[in-house]
């Protein structure tokens, strides 16, 4: 079982819109919600395409109880964790181009003894899991070091860690087996720019020396990098449309873990999975659906990195002319 924890869980709004003019009303085409978090979406994903997996949120208000019976509407299996805050509501504004304006609220704080509770709740579960996934922001005012906590809670358990700034930076002292960053994540984490994918292979292994098992970076139109104790490899999606990049990093893990291949399969799996996610508006899609193709092998440190405006594991294909 895959066990996945979202200290910071959302209800998402999408909201659809032919174009977002800021200071002026605008017109609303068409809006849904949706279940959200990191963790969260690392594990409907991977519930939608048979896996075994369970999550564990903390729960409170009117926003939570939403939360809550959206997840069992859903089917998957959900461990909750009562507070006392208020969950966040987040709103995406979505274009046709597939430019989204994001706004996320920082979530509540949880206390010393909620999250107890939340370590508690995941360690009664780590006899039957096979890896956790602690993911996702903290809320304003809840431990920075929660993540590493989770992770050192775990014992000898894989984990799985995608954060970012300074949660991310606390919750590599424990050691993770695999962490997720994005290219400014990991730039951030590093405290450098990174230009080339040899950038990035040196910035995952410098994150390895401190004794994390393995960096996955998405790199957005140039892809994703694997870089374990066997090398490093990449993959680069061709896609001929993009609709959303909202969740596209969830996606992306949730590939990964779900595959039961070798290390080039499952980057393989992780980017078909993300680029499904890119052509698909709001945060829930189908891999099978994925229209485009996946290059992998080695990596090229002499690749240059471009922008990362379409998400990760990316790049647009105009679509052919041919019939």
């Amino acid at each position: 079982m895959i066990l996945t924890v979202t200290p910071n869980p959302s209800v998402d709004r999408t909201v659809f819109l032919d174009r977002t003019v800021l200071g002026s009303v605008n017109r609303a085409d068409h809006a849904q919600s949706e279940p959200s978090g990191k963790g969260v979406n690392v594990a409907i994903a991977l519930h939608s395409q048979g896996r075994v997996v369970e999550a564990v949120v903390p729960v409170g208000g009117h926003v939570g109880a939403q939360l809550a019976s959206m997840l069992e509407a859903s089917g998957l299996p959900t461990s909750i964790v009562p507070i006392s805050g208020e969950l966040r509501s987040n709103i995406s504004l979505t274009e046709p181009s597939g430019r989204v304006t994001k706004i996320n609220e920082a979530g509540p704080r949880l206390s010393e003894s909620e999250c107890d509770a939340l370590i508690d709740a995941i360690t009664r579960r780590v006899p039957a899991a096979t890896v956790v996934v602690t993911a996702g922001s903290l809320g304003a005012g809840t431990p920075v070091d929660l993540h590493a906590r989770i992770a050192r809670a775990c014992g000898d358990l894989p984990v799985v860690l995608d954060s970012s700034g300074e949660p991310l930076r606390a919750g590599i002292t424990a050691q993770p087996a695999l962490i997720k960053p994005n290219v400014h994540e990991l730039a951030e984490l590093v405290g450098g720019e990174l230009h080339t994918v040899g950038d990035v292979i040196d910035a995952a292994q410098q994150i390895r020396a401190t004794g994390v098992g393995a960096v996955l970076a998405s790199l957005g139109a140039d892809g994703a990098v694997l870089v374990d104790a066997e090398g490093a490899l990449q993959a680069v999606a061709d896609i001929d449309r993009v609709a959303s990049t909202v969740g596209a990093g969830d996606a992306l893990l949730a590939g990964f873990l779900g595959s039961d291949g070798d290390r080039i399969d499952r980057l393989v799996s992780a980017v078909r999975w993300g680029s499904a996610a890119v052509q698909t508006a709001g945060t829930l899609f189908d891999p099978d659906d994925f229209t485009g193709s996946v290059a992998a092998g080695a990596a090229d440190p002499r690749r240059p990195l471009h922008d990362d405006e379409l998400g990760p594991a990316t790049r647009v294909r105009q679509p052919s002319t041919n019939n």
